[in-house]
This record gives C-alpha cells, sequence and structure tokens, in this order.
C-alpha cells in the first residue's frame, strides 16, 4: 500500500532499486501552444553541487557519471494517464560522494511561450519498486502560478538510510536558475 506525503513529509526508502514517476497533465487552453515539461535529476554532494557534469542528468544526459541513474527520455506532449517520465535509481551504484538526488521538472521556452505551472494540474512524483508496486506517492495541489521550475522531490541519505522527502518547491528562472544553484 502506498504512502501518500505532504509537502515536507519524510519516508524511509528500503528498496535498493526504484524507478521514479513523475506525471502531469497541462491545460491545454492555457496559452493555445503546446507544454513540454522536462524532468531533470541533480546528483549533489554534502555542498549541495554536483561532482561533475554527469552528475546532471536529463533528455540529453539519460545516465549519471556513476551509473546509479538513468532517464526515460523525452515526453514532449504530457498525453495520457501515470507516468510522463521515469527515473530509474539504483542506490547500490551511487558515487559515495552524493548524498542527494533533487528531481526537478522545468517546462522548456516558459517565458517565450508564456507558460507556468499555474496552468499544470494533476502534477506528482511517487515510487515505484521492481514488482511495480508504489511504495510513496506526492501529489503537488500548490497553484504555482508565476513558477517555471518545480522541484518535485529529494532522495537522500541520512546515517547510512536513504530517505525521499516531498519538497514541491518552485522557482521562477526555470531550469538555468537550478543549473546555478547546483554548478
Amino acid at each position: 500500500m502506498a504512502i501518500n506525503l505532504q509537502k515536507g513529509q519524510r519516508e524511509n526508502i528500503n528498496v535498493p532499486k526504484f524507478t521514479v514517476g513523475l506525471g502531469w497533465d497541462a491545460n491545454s487552453s492555457a496559452t493555445g501552444g503546446e507544454f513540454d515539461l522536462d524532468a531533470s535529476v541533480f546528483l549533489l554532494t554534502e555542498n549541495h553541487k554536483i561532482p561533475g557534469d554527469d552528475y546532471f542528468v536529463f533528455y540529453n544526459n539519460k545516465v549519471s557519471g556513476d551509473g546509479s541513474v538513468t532517464h526515460s527520455g523525452d515526453n514532449r506532449t504530457g498525453a495520457g494517464d501515470g507516468d510522463d517520465e521515469q527515473v530509474v535509481v539504483d542506490l547500490s551504484k551511487v558515487n559515495p560522494q552524493v548524498t542527494q538526488i533533487c528531481i526537478v521538472v522545468t517546462i522548456h521556452e516558459a517565458e517565450a511561450r508564456r507558460q507556468n505551472f499555474g496552468q499544470v494540474r494533476n502534477a506528482f512524483i511517487r515510487i515505484i519498486d521492481a514488482s511495480g508496486a508504489e511504495l510513496v506517492k506526492y501529489d503537488l495541489d500548490e497553484d504555482f502560478s508565476i513558477e517555471t521550475a518545480v522541484e518535485f522531490g529529494r532522495i537522500y541519505n541520512r546515517s547510512g538510510q536513504w530517505k525521499f522527502e516531498a519538497v514541491g518547491v518552485g522557482m521562477q528562472g526555470g531550469l538555468g536558475d537550478y543549473l546555478t544553484k547546483y554548478t
């Protein structure tokens, strides 16, 4: 039985390998243009920085430098039910320097298309084990009316135990602001 989390809640992850599923629906009439949301993953050291460029995982760099994170690829429409993008995480392969795995979703060309997360609904992040069972889920029900990027969740290591935190914090500057923050 999955645990439904609220913003800020944390839960232990007691499996070494799992899939992070991300989903959303865009309001089709919001701007007249199509939405293209993109999942990105930052593997961070204790000082909240990526140890190298290959620890920023997204649709153009699908596997982390240590092989612990694999991105499923870009879903350009978000159409249909279920996960729109997925990231497979194998904690047994994580570089010992890495203490956090930050999962961010951004809107591609948000400023040019006049789009923001206030025009996105049914956004969620969930963790699924190898058998397909949903372990935890966080539905982002906040109104991010000016944000173009949102940190959906974070996986972090505290005293040898990996945990998931439901974050739900947005930024206006999009992916560029996250790259500046974590590099």
